[in-house]
């Protein structure tokens, strides 16, 4: 339920469970993790989903049997967020729930017109994977944020986009292409380039303004 294509210097990982909105089972967080911890050579990775839905977040069984607690959601981000190339997640659709945390760790979050985001976890009573509100904060603000965990607003793309949770809507049929455009000068650089470069702009979220600077 898991593809990964490796063709060329760009991994291309699919959730491929599109008649279950591919809803994750501890299997799928299973092989996600190991295909993003595998991918530590590859100059750009691309996450994206089968179907009209990028994933509904966790298997509803699976959640209630234990997985909304399972220490693969963090591995998985985690995985994804310690990737030395650029990655891309390529929303072909909806993303809710847990599966948020994947697409938060990403570089690049591009998404088509149809795609809706929510995180419910008041709703179903489970508190959101730890990294999650932190990096969607840092995204979009601790405001908007509390929007979405606690208000458990849904947001549509042209929302989602002027919040900065993604960073631009493009036509379903073009959605792989773009991805794969946007890691061309990556793939074409010097590969500890954009590690580099990563590392700057990480170390830039740490930088507090001078005192006095409003």
């Amino acid at each position: 339920m898991i593809e990964v294509d490796r063709a060329g210097d760009v991994w291309t990982v699919t959730l491929n469970r599109p008649d279950k909105a591919n809803a994750l089972t501890e299997d799928m967080l299973r092989d996600l993790r190991d295909a993003m911890r595998a991918a530590q050579e590859a100059p750009a990775v691309i996450l994206t989903g089968a179907g009209k839905v990028f994933s509904a977040g966790a298997d509803l069984e699976a959640a209630r049997a234990g997985l909304a607690t399972s220490p693969l959601w963090e591995e998985l981000s985690g995985a994804v967020a310690s990737l030395p190339g650029l990655t891309v997640a390529a929303l072909n659709g909806t993303l809710a729930g847990g599966a948020m945390g994947m697409a938060l760790a990403c570089d690049i979050r591009i998404a088509v017109p149809a795609a809706r985001f929510f995180y419910p976890v008041m709703k179903l009573g489970f508190l959101p994977q730890p990294s999650d509100p932190p990096r969607m904060a840092a995204l979009i603000g601790a405001a908007r944020t509390k929007l979405i965990l606690m208000g458990g607003q849904k947001i549509d793309a042209e929302e989602a986009l002027r919040f900065g949770l993604i960073d631009r809507i493009v036509p379903p049929e073009d959605l792989l292409a773009q991805a794969r455009a946007l890691a061309a000068d990556t793939v074409a650089a010097e590969r500890e380039l954009a590690r580099q470069i990563k590392d700057m702009c990480h170390a830039s979220l740490s930088l507090s303004p001078p005192a006095g600077h409003f």
